[in-house]
């Protein structure tokens, strides 16, 4: 079997074996990015020299037995939003496109501390403001599975490179399913663990109250392995949560006897794709065979969930976002006369149109005058889907639907229409809103041959239950992840994008 071919835990079981070590599995990654790289776009960063180093270090601990876990001398990428000491961080804008942090995200820390070897940063949406991916000042990531489809965003980057085999596991950030719809769109399983699980220390702010750092990866026992290594209560993160249990590993059993899942009818309506709607009732199905009890249920307030979330995080963009502005760090304008208009311009020119828009969008709802009328408004809604959620769960264990309404729209067919780019957010933002654990596994594929995945939404906490469930359905239909052909053969077909000025890929 080929090095790219096997999961994270399986690639170190065979670390610590002594049947292939760190070097040649970075090695891998490291050729494969190489030749893929060029069409998928998945890497802003590729550290090759910081990665080999990180190799032997790694291999040394592990020989003397310093370095047990599961993940150890494992190859992983990470979501160019969170902070690496000395390495680019750009959340993938201009203005911030020669930005060196001077300390490293806790997220990123606890995967070191594990033995995973960080391999780069991954591509997103600028700022984490999108759904496809292409709002890139590095320009867009493509999807392995059809290079004229996205892959989803903002954590595209991530997602597409755990899919086209340039890493064992990424993490993502997930504001209102930036983890959840790319791995969906890329035929990966990602989850957003409930807020406050993984600190958020090092993650540069996009919405501070909806941000949650999540992993990425081939399989549902995978995914389980990196949540188990990122999660900690830290003190430097005020939301962070010190919680009882960490081992979510031991949720891996396959068994949905007593489990009582609920398919909200808001969810399977107008808007979803046929294909879609029939690959998520087949999966239920699947639940429903190995001991699941499934219903469907009407879960309210969700036409709300849309103009809450983009009013709340729009206003907590332009109030983060104002620490950008040419004076302390990242890109100024060449040309200026005065302090204001130095602010002017290096905002004009370092933001992309995407966050401009959301900027203006927050500091409107958050003006005078317009404070109560919308953002308050907003809060109380918020808090409104928060309790129908509550109430869900005195019913149900699991809450099942779709991630997104259709497979991957194609390159350049969302950014032309805004709204109806924010309208494909639908089922993930209300577990945003409320705080709450979701998880997308791979349920098949479209004609196109396009992958589908299923949205499990867990009470609070209950990210052991998603874990069961989704491993469930795993062992019951066979892992869906597939390594990708020969990616490369796309390049003839694909122009890709030209070098940006700043980018700092080192492949």
């Amino acid at each position: 079997m080929e090095i790219l071919e096997l999961t994270a835990l399986e690639l170190g079981k065979k670390i610590k074996a002594g049947e292939i070590t760190v070097k040649e599995a970075v090695q891998a990654v490291i050729d494969r990015a190489k030749e893929v790289e060029p069409v998928i776009n998945s890497y802003v960063t590729l550290d090759e020299a910081g990665a080999f180093a990180q190799a032997e270090e790694i291999q040394k601990k592990i020989d003397a037995g310093e370095l047990t876990g599961p993940l150890a001398g494992v190859p992983v990428a990470i979501k160019d939003n969170m902070c690496i000491k000395e390495q680019l961080t750009t959340c993938s804008s201009k203005i911030l496109s020669n930005f060196k942090p001077t300390y490293t995200a806790e997220a990123v820390e606890n995967l070191k501390k594990a033995g995973a070897v960080i391999i780069g940063k991954t591509n997103m949406d600028e700022f984490a403001m999108g759904s496809t991916t292409e709002t890139s000042y590095y320009g867009p990531t493509r999807n392995p599975h059809n290079t004229a489809h996205v892959p989803g965003g903002s954590s595209g980057g991530s997602c597409a490179a755990v899919a086209a085999g340039e890493c064992f596991g990424a993490l993502g950030s997930d504001t209102g399913g930036s983890i959840r719809q790319p791995s969906s769109f890329c035929g990966v399983v990602g989850l957003k663990p409930t807020y406050g699980t993984v600190s958020r220390y090092g993650l540069i702010a996009y919405g501070s109250s909806l941000d949650q750092i999540g992993p990425v990866a081939k399989d549902v026992s995978d995914c389980a392995a990196f949540l188990e290594a990122i999660a900690s209560h830290d003190s430097k993160d005020s939301t962070s949560i010190d919680r009882d249990d960490y081992d979510f590993t031991s949720a891996l059993e396959n068994n949905a006897k007593g489990l009582k899942i609920g398919i909200p009818k808001d969810y399977m309506g107008d808007g979803l794709d046929p294909e879609v709607r029939q690959a998520v009732l087949r999966a239920a199905k699947v639940l429903e065979e190995n001991g699941a009890v499934v219903e469907t249920f009407d879960l309210g307030l969700v036409k709300y969930a849309i103009p809450a979330y983009y009013t709340i995080a729009s206003a907590e963009a332009s109030s983060n976002l104002e620490r950008f502005d040419g004076v302390k760090y990242g890109y100024r304008t060449e040309e200026y006369e005065g302090l204001h208009n130095m602010y002017k311009k290096t905002r004009s020119e370092g933001f992309g149109p995407e966050v401009k828009r959301r900027i203006m969008l927050g500091s409107f709802v958050l003006s005078s005058g317009y404070y109560d009328a919308y953002y308050l408004k907003a809060l109380r809604t918020k808090a409104l889907i928060k309790k129908e959620f509550d109430k869900a769960f005195e019913y149900y264990d699991i809450i099942l639907g779709p991630a997104a309404p259709t497979t991957a729209p194609e390159l350049g067919k969302s950014l032309s229409d805004p709204l109806k780019m924010y309208l494909g957010d639908i089922y993930t933002i209300s577990v945003n809103l409320a705080g709450l654990p979701g998880m997308t596994v791979p349920v098949g594929k479209d004609k196109n041959g396009l992958p589908i995945g299923m949205q499990m939404i867990g009470n609070a906490f209950e990210e052991k239950t998603l874990i069961r469930a989704a491993y469930t359905y795993e062992c019951a239909t066979g892992k869906q992840y597939e390594t990708m052909a020969d990616i490369s053969k796309a390049a003839a077909d694909t122009t890709a994008e030209k070098e940006v000025p700043g980018h700092g890929k080192t492949v």
